[in-house]
């Protein structure tokens, strides 16, 4: 029997192909196939040869199966910052049978276990895990310094403790014992006033056997540059002014953080949370998942759409810029259908429910932000990877600086001087304060989350960095045609004059062809009676008594009716009245508006190439390709076409593929970038694609692009400046005698906040 699972650590379609040539060799296994893609695994077995095939599954690398592919989402408060998150993660996959992601930017965890008790263990990791605690739901919003003013109390505290303390020390007034005792007392005081809570968590996990990280380095920093204060008799002002430097560092941090954490919430505030539902006449109050397709709901002014839906009655304009980015209104009627998360701004109206909440443009919208952190880029696993080895590494050289360095000094001089050792401890202690990666590790996956929230904003729905990253790294542009460059509907191109046109719309009201729905808003002002369909030719009927013929060229050729037949690509009425030819008509496939702009947006922010795959004529592709821009087309393709012509374009460089999302599964799975145009609702599309674009229109992908390529900007920017200045500080603190360790933790807590606020500039990006 077919068995389906999923898995997480797959990080290459070679890596897929060779885990797949494994599973096919186990004994049991009648086919095995591994979808890099999903990331997921399809193998026809029995349930015992299953254990086997999910055992070598977990041995392959990196590889995890996870028995449930959505996972507990666990809410968490209490996680300081972005290196601590990686080592919780890495804590938590240790336990057999548990896969985790931990989400610093959302405080949240996403969490699947085997079984109970390795669930259990992973809550206990958890909760035990520094200051980490669980919440049950959302924590209640509070103001900037409500949510920091136990930190800010503590600094407050050690700096009025600190500052008078040293204002004596400078001032000379030390020389008297009493003054000395005090001064000291002062400072012992404001240490722990500012740094109790490190030296608490340094102790713990040094008992749990973890060290190199932030606490660990920090107390070391600081206790070691007391102890050579005290040692020197220079006092032990550097110390404590390291930890409450740090500290005050961690403060801004936080609300730097903070703020960008309450920017995608303001996005995420999009669901309504109540709906009324009419029931046999009477109005009730429910929750938007408690709607149902069918049911009848009414939406005031103000109040946002609860569900996707249908307008049955009553007019309003709707304020979509949640959902698409424009501030114009959109004016709705009875029959257009609405999407939720748009905001209701004048009349009351009804409207029948489409789609449950679960299917809803909101509801995708929200799942889309909230795991738009799945997929990490190429520069956040970089990050990740380097994090892990970059702190020990650092922490080494700060040995050899402390130990070695001075020993061989001395024995060069044939002589131990305690003054060389101290000079070069104390350049060690600069070493551990500039080897925290907190900089690198927290922007680099806030930048990308700035940049996914920002194309959010503007209803470009991105899936993860890695496409966010492909976005912006694409050089060649493939669209579909119908449906993402025309509008996949047809209508009027041109008529010969007004009579033409009103009594072909009287003569199409009695048409079943599609082409008939080009005319269903054309005022007729004229009646027929006895109308006939006539398959494959068009409508025959009587007006003013006498016969009205509306169709292509061979229903007049039939009639015996002269006229001249018009050259053109385009569909073709003609109209004919009591034997006399009158006019006729263009049908077509209008382009989108804003295509053309679109392109040529494109095309200036990089893209160097454009083509259309389509399976339309080629003369109709033809005109297409010219009236929109497009470089070149490729006509009449069948789906297996499209791909191999799509193959084809990715030899030339990074493919962005456009389409539907539905029909062009195929290409879009092969594409570098695959952009779908359609609702938000239809799964088919979000499945196919990396990016959606809610409003259904090419016109967003040039500032999608925009975003991306500002994104990677930002994100080379911190990565280059955060090692470059790193590494400045670190060859300084050799080089010059006595360099200020107070210097080497401004820079390590300048690095950072100057990194965080770089990262933030992701959501300026226009």
């Amino acid at each position: 029997m077919n068995n389906v699972f999923k898995i997480v650590g797959l990080d290459c379609a070679n890596c897929a192909r060779e885990l797949e040539e494994e599973l096919n060799k186990i004994n049991g296994v009648l086919n095995a196939t591994v979808d890099f893609m999903a990331q997921k695994v399809i193998v026809d077995c029995d349930a015992a040869t299953l254990e086997k095939v999910k055992d070598c599954c977990n041995h392959f690398e990196e590889v995890k199966v996870v028995e449930d592919a959505a996972g507990d989402k666990i809410k968490i408060e209490g996680l300081c910052c972005a290196n601590c998150a990686r080592e919780l993660e890495e804590d938590l996959n240790k336990i057999d049978g548990v896969t985790a992601r931990v989400d610093f930017i959302n405080s949240k965890i996403t969490l699947s276990a085997a079984t109970k008790q390795a669930r259990e263990k992973a809550v206990y990791t958890i909760t035990h895990f520094e200051d980490v605690k669980i919440v049950d739901a959302a924590p209640v919003k509070k103001g900037v310094i409500k949510t920091h003013l136990k930190d800010i109390i503590t600094i407050l505290v050690s700096v009025l403790l600190f500052v008078p303390a040293f204002s004596l020390e400078l001032a000379g007034l030390t020389d008297v014992l009493g003054v000395k005792i005090a001064v000291y007392c002062a400072y012992g005081l404001a240490y722990l006033a500012a740094g109790y809570k490190v030296l608490i968590l340094t102790a713990k996990n040094i008992i749990k056997g973890k060290i190199f990280d932030e606490n660990f380095l920090m107390t070391i920093a600081s206790v070691g540059a007391i102890m050579l204060g005290i040692f020197a008799g220079d006092g032990f002002a550097e110390g404590v002014a390291v930890m409450l430097l740090y500290q005050i560092g961690e403060l801004l941090q936080s609300v730097a953080v903070g703020s960008s954490r309450r920017s995608i919430s303001a996005l995420m505030d999009l669901k309504s949370e109540t709906a009324t539902v009419i029931e046999n006449g009477v109005q009730r109050i429910v929750a938007p998942e408690e709607l149902k397709i069918g049911d009848v709901i009414i939406i005031k002014a103000g109040e946002k759409i609860p569900v996707d839906c249908v307008i049955v009655e009553g007019a309003t304009a709707l304020d979509m810029k949640s959902l698409n980015g424009e501030a114009v209104p959109r004016d709705v009627r009875v029959g257009d259908e609405i999407l939720s998360g748009s905001i209701n701004l004048s009349g009351v109206i009804s409207a029948r429910v489409v789609r449950e909440y679960k299917n809803s443009a909101v509801a995708k919208i929200l799942e889309l932000v909230e795991n738009s952190t799945a997929k990490k880029s190429q520069p956040e696993k970089f990050i990740t990877k380097f994090a892990k080895y970059y702190t020990p590494a650092v922490c080494l050289a700060a040995a050899v600086v402390a130990a070695i360095v001075p020993t061989v000094i001395c024995a060069v001089n044939s002589a131990f001087t305690w003054a060389t050792y101290a000079n070069w401890i104390y350049k060690a202690l600069g070493f551990l304060v500039i080897s925290c990666p907190c900089a690198l590790v927290i922007s680099v996956p806030l930048s990308y989350f700035g940049g996914i929230g920002r194309c959010a904003k503007f209803g470009i729905l991105v899936k993860g960095s890695t496409c966010l990253d492909a976005l912006a790294l694409a050089s060649v542009a493939a669209f579909d045609k119908t449906g993402t460059i025309t509008e996949g509907a047809f209508c009027i191109k041109s008529y010969t004059d007004e009579k033409t046109l009103s009594l072909a719309a009287a003569a199409e009201k009695y048409s079943s062809h599609p082409i008939a729905a080009a005319f269903a808003d054309t005022p007729t002002g004229v009646t027929v009676t006895d109308a006939e369909e006539l398959t494959g030719r068009g409508v025959k009927c009587v007006c003013a008594g006498k016969q009205l013929l509306c169709g292509n060229a061979l229903l007049l050729e039939e009639h015996g009716v002269q006229f001249d037949k018009k050259d053109s690509v385009s569909t073709l009425v003609y109209v004919a009245h009591g034997g006399e030819y009158i006019g006729v008509i263009e049908i077509d496939d209008k382009i989108k508006d804003g295509v053309k702009e679109a392109l040529q947006a494109l095309k200036s922010g990089g893209i160097t190439r454009t083509v259309m795959l389509t399976g339309d004529s080629r003369e109709r592709a033809a005109v297409i390709a010219a009236e929109a821009g497009i470089d070149e087309y490729s006509a009449a393709l069948l789906p297996d076409g499209k791909l191999e012509e799509a193959e084809k374009l990715k030899s030339n460089g990074k493919l962005l593929y456009v389409g539907d999302g539905i029909n062009d599964a195929p290409v879009m799975t092969s594409a570098d970038c695959a952009v779908s145009m359609g609702t938000v609702g239809s799964d088919a599309a979000i499945e196919a694609s990396d990016i959606v674009l809610v409003s259904d229109n090419i016109s967003l992908l040039p500032r999608g692009r925009k975003i991306a390529k500002g994104t990677r900007a930002i994100v080379k920017q911190n990565i280059i400046a955060s090692l470059v200045i790193k590494a400045v500080i670190m060859a300084l603190d050799i080089a010059i005698p006595a360099f200020p360790l107070i210097i080497s933790i401004a820079a390590d807590v300048g690095v950072m906040l100057a990194a965080v606020v770089n990262a933030m500039r992701t959501s300026l990006i226009k």
